[in-house]
C-alpha cells in the first residue's frame, strides 16, 4: 500500500510507518497516519502546524492514497474504506489553495461521507480570504447534490466571507433541511439570505423534502405557519410571496409538490381585490391543476363571480377548461356556476354557451344532459351563428340524447354520418431486431452511465453481454474503465449483494473481484424451495444467471453470452442459437451451465426454421447441440395450468382472498429437473403447487417476462398470483410484463386471458392501462378470446374480487381508442351472468355505460339475458337509466353487425 502501513488492527487503526532517517514522525506522516486510520477529527488539528510546502507534499500523498480507495485496496473491513473517504475530504481540503482545485475535492462523489464532514473541513481550510470563501461557495452551490450534502459547509463559508450565495436548489434544500426545528421562526429571521431562498425555495419544480412533510400548523416546525407569521412581520414581501406561490401552482406538477403553495395561499387569506388580480392565473390552475388544487381555484373564481368582478371572458375560458376534466364533481359544480351567472346576466349566452358544449363530449350521459338542458334554458338569447355553432357541438352529444337535440335545434342539427362502422386496432407489432451489443469499452461505459445501470431488460441484455465479450478480450482495460466510470457506488461494498436484488452490477463487482467466493457459489447453485414463490422463482432465475456471470466474466470459459436475445421481446432466432453453439465448439469453450438453459427457455420452437436448427443443432456434434435439437422437438417443453380452490365464507379465512385461492400446477418435466440448473427446477414441476402468501419485495418485475418468452402461457400463471394483490390488495405495477406477454409466442390458454382479466381490475389505473394495450395487442394479433376474457371477469366482479368501477375504466379507455366493437365482445360475454345473478352487484350501472356506448358507436345488436327486466324498472339511478339506454341500442343495431343472442 505504499507509505510505511504496517497493517489494520481490529479496531480498524493502521500502524504508523517511519517518516525519516532519525525515527522521529513528521507532521506529514502523522496527517497520513490518521487519514489511514479514518481518524477524520483528527485531521484540522495535525493541519494547523504544517506550512505550504508540507502541505503540498501531503496533498501528494493524499491524492495516491484516494487513488487506492477508489480502486477497492480498502474494501476490508467494509467500514474502514467510508472512514478514510470522510478523513480525506477534510485533509485534502486544507492542503488545496486553488479555490477551483478545492471545489473538485469537496465536491468529488468518492469522498463526502457524513454530515459532521462539512464542519471539520471548514476548520481544516482555516482563515481564507473573504472573496475566496465566497467563490469557493458558489462554486459547491451550483452542484445539487454536493450543495444538498455540504449545507453546514457552504453556509460556514457563507458567514465567514460576508458575502451571499445565489440560491440554488441544492443550497436551499440543504438549507431547509438544516434549519427546520423547534427554533425555525427564530432561525428564519435571523438569516439575512431568507428573503432571497424563500423565494428559490417557493418556485422550485421538486419542493424540497420537508416543505412536503405533514404537519400540523400548531407545530413549531410548520414551514406556512412560520412564512406567514414573516410576511406579516414584513419580513417577507406579501405579494411577492401569493405571486410565486399562484405561479408554482399554474405550472403544476405531482400533488405533493404544490401542497405547500397552495396551503400558503390558503393561510394567507387573500382578499377579493388581491384574488382579482391574479384571475388568468386562477383559469389556468382551474383547468391543469390536480384536482385538489384545481378545485381550490375553482372555488376562488366562484367568490369572484358571486361577487360580479369575474369577466364573462374569462369564466368562458374557465368553463372550457373545467369541462375537458373528467371528475364530475368539478364538472357540475362549474355548470352550477354557469347556470347562476346566465340567471343573473342572461346577456352573457353568447358568450358561455359554446363553452358548455365541450361537456357534449364528457363520458358521462348524465353529465351531457345536464349541459343540453342548459343550453335549453339559455338558447333564445343567443343569435343564429352562436345557435349554430352549440348544434354543430350537439353532434358530440351520446345517441340516447339525439331526440332531445332534434327538439331543441330543429333543422340546424346535422344528421349523423353514415359512414360505416370501422374497428380501430393498434397495427399488429413486427419483431424487432435487438441492436449488437457495445464493440468498443468507451462506448459500453458510456452505455452504462448513460443509462444507469439500466434493468430494462433489452437494455440489461445488451450491456451485459458486450460487458462479457469485451472483458474476455481486455480484461484489465475493463475493469479500469469500471473503476473510473464508477468511482464510488453503493454496489462496490462488500456487503450489497446479501440484501439488494442483483443486476448487472453483481457482474461489475465479480469482474473487480469484489465478490465473496462463498457467496458467488451460493447464488449459482441456489435453487428455488418448496416455499418459494412464483415471483421468487422467475427473479432466480435470472440471479442464477447474473452470478454465474460474475464469476466467469474476464475469463477464457466465457467469451460471450449464448442467452442474449434476437428479438425486442427476449426471444432467441432457433438459427442463430445453433451458430453461438457451432462458434462454443469451434472455440473449445463449454457452455455456461445457466446461460445454456436460459437460452433453450428463449428460443423459438414454433419458428419455421425450428426444424432446420433442430437438424443443424444435432449435427454438431456436442451434449449442448443434441440437447438444442430435443429442446427444439418438444411441443411443450414447459406447461403450467391454473385453477381456484373455492372460496371460504369469511374474510378472516385463509381461502377468502384470490390470491389465496389461485393454484399454478406445473408440469412434470423430469428432463428439466435433470439437466437444468437448481434455479430452473421448478420449471420441471419442482416447486411445489399449492396457493401461497407471498410476504416478499417484489421486484424486477419487467424482467420476468424475458424469462418464458416462447412460452407465455406458462409466464402468465405465474405471473397471476402478483397480479392478484394489485387486484385485491393495494399493490402496483406488478402488470408490468403484460404489454412483452402479448408481444410473447406461444399459445395463448386461460393463464394469459385471466392476467388481462385481473389486469383490467387493477386498483391502479396505470396498471390498468397496461392491461389495456395488451389486451389491444392481443386482438390486433387475431389471438384474444373475447368471450372467455368476459366470462372470467364475471366471476371475478360477482364474487367482489374485481371492482366494477375500475373495470369500466379500463373498458372505457380501451373503447376510447376506436376498439368499442372488442370491447363490447367481451362485456356481452361478460353481463348476462351478472344482471341475473341472485344478488345485485353494486356499481355495475358505470359497466352498463361503457357497453350502450360501445354499441351505440360499433352498430352491436342482439340480446343481453336479464337486461329487459332491469330496464323495465322504475326509477332514475344509473343502473336503470343505462340499462334503458344499452337495451334502446341493441334493437337500434344496424346492419353493420350480425345480430347475436347472449
Amino acid at each position: 500500500m505504499g507509505d510505511g502501513v504496517t497493517g489494520v488492527d481490529e479496531a480498524g487503526v493502521t500502524g504508523v510507518g517511519v517518516g525519516d532517517e532519525s525515527g522521529v514522525e513528521s507532521g506529514v506522516d502523522k496527517l497520513l497516519a490518521a487519514v489511514r486510520a479514518g481518524v477524520t477529527a483528527d485531521v484540522p488539528a495535525l493541519l494547523e502546524p504544517l506550512d505550504a510546502a508540507e502541505r503540498k507534499a501531503a496533498l501528494a500523498r493524499l491524492k495516491v492514497l484516494r487513488a487506492e480507495v477508489r480502486a477497492g485496496q480498502w474494501a476490508s473491513p467494509p467500514y474502514l474504506a467510508n472512514r478514510i473517504r470522510s478523513a480525506l475530504y477534510v485533509a485534502g481540503a486544507g492542503c488545496l489553495n486553488g479555490v477551483a482545485e478545492t471545489a473538485s475535492w469537496l465536491g468529488a462523489r468518492d469522498l463526502l461521507m457524513w454530515d459532521t464532514d462539512g464542519p471539520m473541513a471548514l476548520a481544516a481550510l482555516g482563515e481564507r480570504d473573504p472573496e475566496w470563501a465566497a467563490d469557493l461557495a458558489g462554486r459547491l452551490a451550483k452542484r445539487q447534490a454536493v450543495a444538498e450534502n455540504s449545507y453546514p459547509l457552504l453556509h460556514g463559508l457563507v458567514v465567514r466571507s460576508g458575502y451571499t450565495v445565489a440560491p440554488t436548489d441544492g443550497y436551499v434544500n440543504g438549507w431547509v433541511w438544516h434549519i427546520t426545528d423547534d427554533r425555525l421562526l427564530e432561525r428564519l429571521r435571523e438569516d439575512p439570505q431568507t428573503p432571497a431562498l424563500v423565494a428559490h425555495a417557493l418556485a422550485m419544480a421538486e419542493a424540497p423534502e420537508r416543505f412536503t412533510r405533514t404537519l400540523r400548523p400548531g407545530s413549531l416546525r410548520h414551514w406556512p405557519t412560520a412564512l406567514r407569521t414573516l410576511v406579516a412581520e414584513g419580513v417577507l414581501d406579501r405579494a411577492q410571496v401569493l405571486d410565486l406561490c399562484v405561479s408554482r401552482l399554474l405550472r403544476g406538477g405531482p400533488i405533493r409538490n404544490l401542497r405547500f403553495p397552495l396551503e400558503m395561499v390558503r393561510l394567507l387569506e387573500p382578499d377579493t381585490d388581491e384574488l382579482g388580480k391574479r384571475i388568468p392565473d386562477w383559469v389556468g390552475i382551474a383547468a391543469d391543476a390536480p384536482s385538489l388544487v384545481a378545485g381550490y381555484a375553482q372555488d376562488v373564481l366562484t367568490e369572484l363571480a358571486s361577487a360580479g368582478t369575474l369577466p364573462a371572458g374569462a369564466l368562458a375560458e374557465m368553463t372550457a377548461g373545467v369541462l375537458f376534466r373528467t371528475e364530475k364533481k368539478l364538472v357540475r359544480a362549474q355548470l352550477a356556476l354557469v347556470g347562476k351567472v346566465l340567471a343573473r346576466e342572461p346577456g352573457a349566452a353568447g358568450e358561455l354557451l359554446p363553452a358548455v358544449t365541450e361537456a357534449f363530449g364528457n363520458e358521462d350521459t348524465s353529465v351531457q344532459e345536464r349541459a343540453l338542458k342548459l343550453v335549453g334554458r339559455h338558447l333564445t338569447a343567443v343569435g343564429p351563428e352562436v345557435r349554430d355553432e352549440l348544434a354543430e357541438a350537439a353532434g358530440l352529444l351520446s345517441p340516447m340524447h339525439r331526440q332531445a337535440a332534434e327538439a331543441l335545434f330543429g333543422s340546424a342539427l346535422e344528421e349523423p354520418a353514415g359512414a360505416p362502422y370501422e374497428e380501430i386496432l393498434p397495427p399488429v407489432p413486427e419483431r424487432l431486431l435487438v441492436a449488437p451489443p457495445a464493440s468498443t469499452v468507451e462506448a459500453l461505459m458510456a452505455e452504462l452511465v448513460a443509462k444507469g445501470l439500466s434493468e430494462e431488460p433489452v437494455a440489461l441484455e445488451r450491456a451485459l453481454d458486450g460487458l462479457v465479450r469485451l472483458a474476455h478480450r481486455d480484461r484489465a482495460t475493463v475493469v479500469e474503465a469500471v473503476r473510473e466510470a464508477f468511482p464510488r457506488t453503493g454496489w462496490q461494498e462488500t456487503h450489497y449483494f446479501t440484501h439488494h436484488t442483483q443486476g448487472i452490477e453483481v457482474v461489475l463487482a465479480g469482474l473487480l473481484g469484489l465478490l465473496d467466493r462463498a457467496r458467488v457459489d451460493l447464488g449459482r447453485t441456489k435453487g428455488n424451495g418448496s416455499d418459494s414463490c412464483f415471483h421468487q422463482a422467475l427473479s432466480g432465475v435470472l440471479d442464477a444467471r447474473l452470478w454465474e456471470a460474475s464469476d466467469l466474466v474476464g475469463t477464457g470459459a466465457l467469451p460471450f453470452l449464448l442467452a442474449t436475445p434476437t428479438w425486442h421481446t427476449g426471444a432467441i432466432d432457433p438459427l442463430v442459437l445453433v451458430a453461438r453453439l457451432r462458434e462454443y465448439r469451434d472455440a473449445g469453450a463449454e457452455p455456461a451451465p445457466a446461460d445454456l438453459a436460459q437460452a433453450l427457455l428463449r428460443v423459438l420452437r414454433d419458428d419455421p426454421s425450428a426444424g432446420r436448427a433442430a437438424e443443424e443443432a444435432a449435427a454438431l456434434g456436442t451434449p449442448a447441440g443434441r440437447r438444442l435439437a430435443v429442446w427444439l422437438r418438444e411441443e411443450d417443453a414447459v406447461a403450467a395450468s391454473v385453477r381456484f380452490l373455492v372460496r371460504g365464507e369469511e374474510r378472516s379465512t385463509m381461502q377468502w382472498w384470490l390470491f389465496d385461492r389461485i393454484v399454478v400446477d406445473v408440469a412434470d418435466r423430469p428432463a428439466v429437473r435433470e439437466e437444468f440448473p437448481p434455479a430452473f427446477h421448478w420449471l420441471g414441476g419442482a416447486l411445489e403447487a399449492t396457493p401461497r402468501r407471498c410476504y416478499h419485495w417484489v421486484d424486477g418485475r419487467a424482467q420476468w417476462a424475458a424469462v418464458l418468452p416462447a412460452d407465455r402461457e406458462v409466464l402468465a400463471a405465474c405471473l397471476l398470483p402478483t397480479l392478484a394483490y394489485c387486484v385485491e390488495g393495494d399493490s402496483r405495477g406488478a402488470t408490468e410484463p403484460l404489454t412483452a406477454l402479448a408481444e410473447a409466442e406461444g399459445p395463448v390458454g386461460r393463464a394469459v386471458l385471466l392476467t388481462l382479466a385481473f389486469g383490467l381490475g387493477c386498483a391502479d389505473a396505470d396498471d390498468r392501462l397496461r392491461a389495456v394495450d395488451a389486451l389491444l395487442v392481443l386482438a390486433s394479433r387475431g389471438e384474444l378470446d373475447a368471450r372467455q376474457v368476459g366470462g372470467e371477469l364475471a366471476w371475478l366482479v360477482a364474487e367482489g374480487s374485481v371492482k366494477p368501477n375500475r373495470l369500466a375504466d379500463a373498458a372505457r379507455t380501451a373503447a376510447l381508442t376506436g376498439a368499442y366493437g372488442t370491447v363490447w365482445a367481451v362485456l356481452s360475454a361478460m353481463l348476462p351472468d351478472l344482471l341475473t345473478a341472485a344478488k345485485p352487484v353494486r356499481g355495475l350501472g358505470e359497466v352498463l355505460a361503457v357497453a350502450a356506448d360501445c354499441v351505440e358507436r360499433c352498430g352491436a345488436g342482439g340480446d343481453v339475458a336479464g337486461l329487459a327486466p332491469l330496464a323495465a324498472k322504475r326509477g332514475s339511478t344509473q343502473l336503470v337509466v343505462q340499462a334503458g339506454r344499452l337495451l334502446n341500442a341493441l334493437r337500434q343495431g344496424t346492419d353493420r353487425s350480425p345480430t347475436e343472442t347472449v
